[in-house]
């Protein structure tokens, strides 16, 4: 190990989890999400691994992440999903950069961004359905149609996708999915029979994917399942794969006796004396600091428990009689096929999600790649 944490990313289960992606989406093209940094993966490395395995368009939340993605070479469809009035939106134009539409006011900005590049935007009209984020309400929906496709009329604007986000797709039977999707229903007639002709439409997510098959339109945009995470964990794994796992250096061991304080607060003493274990990675790699006293991490095969509080960069186990040899590997988390914990372990551990575990590993981390496309430059 260069250093004394690692993120080692598996690129095969990525390209795997998005192939089986790919079969259960019966016919629609797949959107690998590579946002946050490919939910911690790495951007350039997570999509290319997605295209790999399928995927035929990427996501991004931000136009930063896309333009990164261009600068490497990645030439397909790319989404920025998260728009603000303060993006570069020239740079998007000129890069071929699809953007988020979900207001009249967003319609002006491309427009004048295609007329400073000589380019038309591309642009998906988002409909907000019901989870009151992004996207034009059913009130504003006629609006923003009729401004986009005023600017499509103009030469300045092209409406390439017709777009929503569940609130709940994670709950199939919440009575917000339903509700949702007829909403959009409406949403795509209204903008069609006002004229648009989008390539594509698009509502589902991971678990829309996964179990909602009126909801997969022409388009699908799995991002936790792409990196073999389950977004529904009480339906089981859906046959994916966990492509991260976390490692760190066993830094020190020494025997203490009973009545040790360990960690900053003393919240945690030794009943008898015992073996304390220091491992080399803390909450300034992304380890949760709330999950002191309570996560779990693989010794030498077996499991110990963190002892104390989480420190910004190492933390302590309570390893009882076993001495093991400083120098070793920790696990702090993987696909658990060696009974280490899983992302989703911890993550029900602290009463969080995966996605929060695998997004928040810090940039002091190097992520170290296996797979066919683990030589990857960006």
């Amino acid at each position: 190990m260069s250093e004394p944490v690692e993120a080692r990313v598996d690129l095969d289960a990525i390209r795997a989890n998005v192939a089986l992606l790919r079969g259960r989406a019966a016919g629609a093209e797949v959107m690998a999400m590579v946002k946050a940094e490919g939910y911690g993966h790495g951007l350039v490395e997570a999509a290319r691994a997605a295209l790999d395995g399928g995927a035929t368009w990427i996501g991004v939340a931000r136009v930063s992440e896309a333009l990164r993605l261009r600068a490497a070479g990645v030439t397909v469809p790319i989404l920025s999903a998260v728009t603000t009035p303060g993006e570069p939106y020239e740079d998007a134009v000129a890069a071929g950069v699809d953007i988020t539409v979900g207001s009249p006011l967003l319609v002006e900005r491309l427009v004048t961004a295609a007329e400073a590049t000589g380019r038309a935007a591309r642009v998906h009209l988002k409909a907000d359905t019901g989870l009151s984020r992004g996207g034009a309400t059913p009130a504003d929906w006629p609006a923003t149609v009729e401004a986009a496709l005023a600017a499509q009329a103009a030469g300045h604007v092209e409406v390439v996708g017709l777009m929503s986000h569940f609130a709940c797709a994670d709950e199939p039977s919440h009575p917000s999915v339903g509700r949702q999707l007829a909403v959009f229903r409406d949403a795509v007639d209204h903008a069609e029979k006002a004229g648009a002709r989008p390539q594509v439409r698009h509502l589902s997510n991971s678990a829309g994917l996964l179990t909602l098959p009126e909801a997969r339109y022409d388009l699908v945009r799995p991002g936790i399942a792409v990196y073999g995470l389950s977004p529904i964990p009480a339906e089981g794994t859906f046959g994916l794969r966990p492509a991260m796992t976390l490692v760190a250096e066993l830094a020190g061991v020494k025997r203490v006796p009973a009545g040790s304080g360990v960690s900053y607060g003393h919240t945690y003493v030794t009943p008898r004396e015992t073996t304390l274990g220091l491992v080399a990675a803390g909450y300034g790699d992304g380890v949760p600091r709330h999950g002191s006293g309570l996560l779990d991490v693989l010794v030498d095969g077996r499991r110990y428990r963190i002892a104390g509080r989480v420190c910004m960069d190492q933390f302590v186990v309570d390893l009882g009689e076993h001495d093991p040899r400083p120098g070793g590997e920790v696990l702090l988390f993987g696909p658990g096929d060696r009974g280490e914990p899983t992302a989703q372990d911890w993550a029900d551990t602290i009463g969080t999600i995966s996605y929060e575990i695998v997004t928040r590993i810090g940039a002091r981390v190097p992520r170290v790649y296996t797979g066919a496309s683990a030589d990857v430059d960006e």
